[in-house]
């Protein structure tokens, strides 16, 4: 029961981000930022999407006229809403998931520079001079790569989740009703 010791898993945590270098500690940062957007994404949905749907339907029902050039520029802007309200920071999603690897591959740029550094102080190609260096480059690359294969999945699921919650709500709003 070790592992369940709040000391002992922030002792690792640390160990950790100094064996990777500093570029970890912003890979771990860009993952709560990643992850915190992708939760807000899942609250949207579960808490604040059908209430928005409900007011915005119960809005164009109580118009009187629904085929007038004006009423339907206002379903289009209630439909607009509904898309932006959908589409909101999946930009953001997208693009801390492009960026994880990117910054996993600056870490293995810091990690080779200072391989290359321990080969210039010492005048040799030692191997085990070199192990620290190459092991700090592999950490944060795996990293990278673990935050942006743990967020891929959900860009296309919202994206697909907005088109389809969208299409539905126009659908909802009959002109002619």
């Amino acid at each position: 029961m070790e592992f369940l010791n709040p000391v002992h898993a922030l002792n690792s945590i640390q160990q950790f981000l100094t064996t990777g270098g500093s570029v970890l500690f912003w890979i771990m940062l860009l993952a709560f930022f990643l992850w915190s957007f992708i939760l807000e994404r899942f609250a949207y949905y579960s808490f604040a999407h059908k209430p928005l749907i409900k007011r915005l339907k119960s809005e164009w029902e109580s118009r009187t006229d629904k085929t007038s050039w004006r009423a339907i520029a206002i379903r289009d802007e209630l439909v607009s809403e509904v898309k932006t309200r959908t589409d909101q920071n999946v930009g953001i999603i997208k693009t801390l998931v492009a960026a994880a690897p990117l910054f996993g591959l600056l870490g293995t740029v810091t990690g080779m520079i200072e391989v290359f550094d321990v080969m210039a102080l010492s005048g040799s190609s030692n191997a085990r001079l070199m192990a620290g260096g190459v092991f700090k480059a592999t950490i944060p690359t795996m990293a990278g790569m673990m935050v942006a294969l743990s967020g891929l999945y959900f860009p296309t699921h919202f994206d697909r989740k907005s088109k389809r919650e969208t299409a539905k709500f126009a659908d909802q709003l009959g002109m002619f009703s």
